[in-house]
């Protein structure tokens, strides 16, 4: 059973209210659209955790519930790379110009062409007909739970000077997801939307991960992978990290509670919640939640 982090002592919460913008999702100019991990088949994987190495891939599509409107990632040239949590430790084994892949106008992964001969093992996407990446070989994550962390940039924006941190990749310009292999612990940040008493389902929640990168996801409801009306964060890796929620379509939001129960209300209808991940062992199971309520 999954703990549920909602007294007020558990941990600390910062609200910072951003500008106005047009569309939900992560602050500050970051890269658009969305990642996510998948098996071969591109189908959602049960709280991101995988067997085996070799299973898991990825998906440039927005994810699941996802409204028509909501964007894969912009057509580009991109290269991904897997590392541990904080970024610092490089997993991926193969040179750069083997994880790159294409993204065609709709959102979709196209191609791994510009790879050549050392490109990465593909799938098919029976949803949206796009290919799904595998992203093996890497190495074994230095993480004592099991967690990796997948990047994706353009490949025009990586930059190799600065790389002491996190590689080429610079994180405002990367989507990032996190993955478990052979661990089956749940660490996750749960962002659930409600209207008159109602789940709302494919409303968008932005993350920005303990490193500065980015990714969307949606509120969805799906139990046979244990998401029951959330936008999912999975394995989430002990640091801070901040939840973006803004006015869109079907919610205009009124209020917003953070994981210590804690309510927030702001004129200009968009927030930005700071949530502190506690260093957590490979047994623990706990859930912070953020609570949206529109009108």
């Amino acid at each position: 059973m999954r703990k549920l982090l909602a007294a007020a002592a558990a941990l600390p919460l910062a609200l910072v209210v951003l500008a106005p913008t047009a569309n939900a999702g992560p602050a500050g100019g970051q890269l658009s659209g969305a990642i996510f991990t998948t098996d071969v088949t591109g189908a959602p994987v049960n709280l991101n955790h995988y067997l085996n190495k070799q299973d898991v891939y990825l998906n440039g599509g927005p994810g699941i519930n996802a409204p028509a409107s909501a964007a894969g990632l912009p057509a580009d040239i991109y290269t991904f790379q897997v590392t541990n949590p904080n970024g610092r430790t490089l997993l991926s084994t193969d040179a750069l110009a083997c994880r790159q892949f294409t993204v065609d106008a709709s959102g979709v992964i196209q191609s791994v062409a510009p790879s050549g001969a050392c490109r990465h093992a593909t799938g098919t996407d029976a949803e949206d007909l796009g290919i799904t990446v595998q992203l093996y070989p890497f190495n074994d994550t230095p993480n004592p739970g099991g967690v990796y962390k997948v990047w994706v940039t353009p490949t025009s924006r990586l930059d190799c000077k600065n790389a002491a941190k996190t590689g080429c990749f610079v994180p405002r310009y990367s989507k990032t997801d996190n993955f478990k292999v052979k661990a089956n612990a749940v660490v996750e940040i749960d962002t659930r939307f409600w209207k008159n008493g109602q789940a709302i389902l494919g409303m968008a929640a932005g993350w920005t991960d303990t490193v500065g990168a980015s990714n969307v996801k949606f509120s969805e409801y799906n139990p046979a992978v244990l998401a029951y009306n959330e936008a999912h964060v999975e394995s989430a890796e002990p640091g801070t990290h901040s939840i973006d929620v803004a006015n869109q379509t079907g919610c205009t939001i009124d209020s917003v509670t953070g994981p210590d129960g804690t309510s927030y209300r702001s004129g200009n209808g968009r927030y930005s919640i700071a949530v502190t991940v506690a260093d957590w062992n490979a047994g623990d199971d706990t859930t912070y939640r953020v609570e949206v309520f529109c009108r």
